[in-house]
């Protein structure tokens, strides 16, 4: 369990990881273990790094095959953090969307710093 102390700030965002559908891209036409990972940079860095919770907003499935997802957040810092999405086996993915927000402190008015 992270436990802040002074002020907490949040961010959010929606993104497109990939499309794959049109361009006959991986997710699309593979098979077997893949993954696309998209780069997040906050608008405003946080103190350290933030707790991550994503979410899909949108799949564009093939419906002849299985569905197999997984997506999290990895390699997060105080900056930013890849939004990463995993399938596996005969799942075509044609796009996905991901919602996320960033919790966590936030330098505040009251902060000094002496020297």
């Amino acid at each position: 369990m992270k436990k802040f102390t002074g002020s907490i700030g949040i961010t959010q965002g929606n993104d497109v990881i990939f499309e794959h559908f049109q361009d006959g891209g991986e997710m699309w036409t593979g098979s077997g273990n893949r993954e696309m990972r998209k780069p997040i940079t906050f608008r405003e860095a946080f103190n350290a790094s933030p707790s991550v919770h994503c979410s899909l907003t949108l799949w564009d499935v093939d419906s002849d095959t299985n569905v197999r997802a997984d997506i999290e957040a990895e390699n997060i810092t105080a900056a930013g953090f890849d939004l990463v999405f995993r399938t596996w086996g005969d799942t075509k993915i044609a796009r996905i969307r991901a919602g996320w927000m960033a919790i966590g402190p936030v330098r505040s008015e009251d902060d000094w710093e002496l020297y």
